[in-house]
């Protein structure tokens, strides 16, 4: 088996080859600059995984993991744009350093790729890889409307929550696991267990992002903590928050939510001061090993050597072991 790392050079090396110098250069050079920023390639590097734990034959998989990638990011410059987001890994995001039209043009052109990606080299498995991809776009869809729904919302249950980070970032990492499993020649019951362990790693993943965007070491972290309390976004944190308070915490946390103009580094502390009174970051670590315990216990179920597992087990551990 490959390692982790092995699979993210071997995906690397594929996407250096991949050439996208094209004219109109107002359309490529911003599908070549967010690909340019570089990143975990997390996603990609599940796809791999997945072909590998079957077939022991990763780079089978090369394409549909550039299909995944591809889709990421066409999906972060729409979603920059509508966060009005100015950085994306440390740099300007595409629609700031080009133009919110480029952006969204570029950014379709990533889809249409996607698919050109998607269906190379698919065998007999096109039109499952469609179905499967075309039903994780519409979730991501989805969730992210819940997502900007939210915003505007007073109350949200942690259900709700979950919901949303399932299918705005969840599915994505299921199907990229079951993606690969079925280039690797999966059954469909083991595909479809280990497209169960990607979801609930990955909500697990985005539960860890809410704790150490409160809880984190910046320096360590590498962004800035306390950008969720900032911008008011309804995290598990904020909404555990909320139902465990005492009527007098409730009113502190609502004005401090309904304030338009305020000391960033002053909100943040109080707010911080309230999560530690009522053992938020022991709640949001609870439910986050949670979906992490569930995903190794759906991954046993999978009818495949144990050392076949070992990357993945390795994998998952180290997602939910970043800096704090």
């Amino acid at each position: 088996m490959k390692s982790i790392s092995e699979l993210q050079e071997i995906f690397n090396r594929y996407l250096a080859k991949q050439s996208f110098e094209k004219q109109p250069k107002e359309l490529y050079e911003p599908f070549n600059y967010i690909l340019s920023l570089g990143g975990k390639r997390m996603r990609p590097t599940m796809v791999l995984l997945g072909c590998e734990m079957f077939s022991h034959d990763a780079e089978k998989a090369l394409p549909q993991s550039m299909a995944v990638e591809l889709f990421h990011n066409f999906s972060l410059i729409h979603d920059d744009i509508m966060d009005n987001a100015p950085k994306r890994r440390g740099q300007s995001t595409v629609h700031e350093k080009y133009n919110s039209n480029s952006a969204i043009l570029s950014g379709d052109s990533m889809l249409v790729y996607a698919y050109e990606y998607l269906i190379k080299n698919s065998g007999g498995s096109i039109e499952k890889l469609i179905q499967l991809f075309n039903k994780t776009a519409m979730e991501v869809c989805e969730g992210q409307q819940w997502d900007m729904n939210f915003e505007n919302e007073n109350a949200v249950s942690v259900s709700q929550y979950l919901k949303m980070i399932e299918l705005k970032t969840a599915v994505l990492l299921g199907c990229a696991m079951k993606m690969g499993a079925i280039v690797g020649e999966a059954n469909e019951e083991d595909a479809q267990r280990l497209y169960e362990v990607g979801k609930k790693l990955g909500i697990a993943f985005q539960l860890q992002d809410d704790i150490l965007d409160s809880f984190g070491d910046e320096k360590k972290f590498g962004k800035q903590t306390g950008g969720d309390i900032i911008q008011n976004k309804k995290t598990l944190l904020l909404i555990e928050a909320m139902e465990k308070a005492n009527p007098e915490q409730r009113n502190q946390l609502a004005n401090w939510l309904e304030k338009k103009t305020f000391d960033p580094k002053e909100k943040v502390k109080a707010i911080m001061d309230l999560y530690y009174e009522l053992n938020i970051r022991d709640v949001a670590e609870t439910e986050m090993l949670k979906y992490y315990e569930d995903a190794m216990l759906t991954l046993d179920e999978i009818d495949i050597p144990e050392i076949s597992k070992t990357g993945l087990r390795s994998f998952a551990k180290s997602l939910l072991d970043r800096e704090s």
